[in-house]
């Protein structure tokens, strides 16, 4: 082979054709992709080929040429052995299946468009790949990112690098939720994975992709707002026949509270789990209980409430398991709650209110789903979904020894706290209207609006019967008021509630005190996590001082990261 064929051969690996020209401009040698349709006769000059391209020749130059619609990368090198030669080496760039340059471009430009965030490290631990929407996700720049060792980028031990770790052992790390960065004092928290890329049998990279969280709870709540709708439109067409009475259509309000508590709520209800529902006398947990139940796939089973506290202990564990003949007297075979609810939903309210003996056997219940009937040595396959309601704080309860721990973390596969009326003033103006257009319709009566003075008394009250509470003051004042009145005033206020309404005027009273000095326990689900967060975050995640910050136990704010999985920071991408 002649050094011109040597010459081009070694190029041609690297590109889509090679021209070896001589002093005079004449082809040697050339190998090119029949693609590109060249005719290129040995001997011919150049220039007969490229015409009016006479800076063709000017060495370490690139060119564009186009040649039937196509254009063409030419790059120049020169190279001397026996003589000077020329090379033209060829680069189609609408080939990207042989240009590898575009082929590299267009994958760039795709990963940079992805609505993912990618970032991918060398074997030293350098950013060599860092795109907008990471950029985006952790509020950083990829100007002072790239180039720089992830550990120095990020500002940790080098010995917590999962990327140091993915690199080494080959494996990767799946759906990790951490903040890497801090914006403005801030955490910025990503859900992301982390993939080892091995050639050869041996890893050259490692890079993770960040998931925009934001954009997946958007498109969360768009699919549950669709179903409430067609729940909605169900329950127009049909009347309840499962032993419902109400759905989400029903949960009246205003508040921005009220309105994240229903869409968490309906979340919860479309995975088909098991759930504690929690809040006060009055809050509306039945409302939340048959809501949910009516929202899930179990729609059409049936809806099986207790009242766990209206039963006596004796009473309560045959109506809820079941029992068969002679296992006492006066007993009869008779099917238990469990049992009856089939593949509906089994609503145990005043869970609270259950007698310790009691909550054991319906541990081994929710564990096992296996019930066993009074007397019988036959066991029956639990299949319904269980919603539990207490209202009274379950921490509250396990403290003072009148709930099991390990009861709790089996009726709670999720918890969904319902905050109080006080804490939503805005809900409180809502029902105030609500409550005075249903009962003027109720008893036909053309009443007046209610001063400015009981008003403002209505709103500076912390109404521990809550909404059912407020319900109730309406009708009364209703009831009373004439419809020649100027306004529902104080004195239309039954005696029972004037006095305690004034003195909720004068000064807080003893449970608004209470609450004032344990600031966490007037915190629900919409606001709790963030909170517990942050202040743990200011305690260096010292379990001790955070919790007396909190005004609680070590023991109940260990429950409590537990429930909103939240993890301390300890290792690093």
């Amino acid at each position: 082979m002649s050094n011109a064929a040597s010459i081009g051969s070694l190029i041609r690996s690297f590109v889509d054709g090679v021209i070896v020209l001589n002093e005079s401009c004449e082809i040697l040698w050339h190998d090119v992709n029949e693609e590109l349709q060249l005719d290129l006769p040995i001997g011919a000059n150049i220039f007969d080929l490229f015409p009016n391209k006479g800076e063709l020749l000017v060495d370490n130059e690139t060119y564009q040429i186009k040649v039937e619609d196509r254009k063409l990368v030419v790059e120049v090198k020169r190279f001397s052995i026996d003589q000077d030669y020329l090379i033209l080496c060829i680069e189609d760039t609408a080939n990207l299946t042989t240009n590898q340059r575009a082929r590299l471009y267009c994958l760039e430009k795709i990963i940079e468009s992805l609505n993912e965030g990618v970032m991918m490290s060398d074997h030293d631990g350098k950013i060599v790949l860092y795109n907008g929407t990471q950029e985006k996700l952790e509020g950083l720049d990829s100007r002072e990112i790239l180039g720089k060792h992830l550990w120095e980028a990020y500002n940790y031990n080098p010995q917590y690098s999962e990327h140091k770790h993915t690199f080494k052992t080959g494996k990767p790390i799946f759906s990790r939720y951490r903040a890497h960065s801090t914006v403005n004092g801030v955490p910025r928290y990503v859900n992301y994975s982390t993939y080892p890329i091995q050639k050869d049998g041996e890893t050259i990279a490692v890079f993770s992709i960040s998931t925009n969280e934001s954009k997946l709870k958007n498109l969360l709540h768009e699919t549950i707002e669709l179903r409430r709708q067609v729940v909605q439109s169900d329950a127009i067409n049909r009347p309840y026949k499962n032993g419902t009475t109400f759905s989400f259509n029903d949960i009246k309000g205003k508040s921005i509270a009220l309105k994240n508590l229903i869409l968490e709520a309906q979340n919860i209800a479309i995975h088909n789990t098991d759930v504690l529902i929690v809040g006060e006398t009055g809050t509306g947990k039945e409302l939340f209980a048959q809501s949910i139940h009516n929202h899930s796939p179990r729609a059409e089973n049936p809806f099986v409430a207790i009242n766990c506290a209206a039963i006596p202990e004796t009473l309560l564990e045959s109506t809820l398991f079941g029992t068969v003949k002679g296992a006492f007297t006066g007993a009869a075979n008779q099917i238990g709650l469990f049992e009856y609810a089939k593949n509906g939903t089994l609503f145990l309210d005043e869970i609270n209110s259950m007698p310790l003996t009691l909550q054991s056997k319906l541990i081994r219940v929710l564990q096992e789903r296996l019930v066993r009937k009074v007397g019988s040595n036959e066991v029956t396959t639990v299949e319904c979904t269980v919603i539990s309601a207490s209202n009274e704080d379950p921490e509250k309860l396990i403290e003072e020894g009148k709930m099991r721990l390990d009861l709790f973390y089996r009726l709670a596969h999720t918890s969904l706290y319902i905050t109080p009326l006080r804490e939503r003033t805005e809900d409180i103006h809502f029902f105030i209207h609500f409550f005075l257009d249903k009962y003027r319709r109720k008893f036909n009566k053309e009443v007046p609006n209610l001063s400015t003075e009981l008003l403002s008394i209505l709103l500076q009250y912390h109404w521990p019967g809550n909404t059912r509470e407020l319900e109730h003051l309406i009708e009364n004042l209703i009831i009373r008021a004439g419809e020649n009145d100027a306004a529902i005033d104080v004195d239309h206020l039954p005696a029972f509630m004037k006095k305690k309404l004034l003195a909720a005027k004068s000064g807080k009273t003893e449970k608004e005190k209470e609450l004032k000095k344990n600031p966490f326990k007037s915190i629900f689900s919409n606001s709790q996590e963030h909170y517990i967060q942050k202040t743990l975050e200011e305690a260096d995640w010292n379990i001790s001082q955070a919790a007396k910050t909190l005004g609680i136990t070590r023991q109940s704010l260990q429950y409590h990261i537990k429930k909103h999985g939240l993890v301390k920071p300890s290792s690093s991408i």
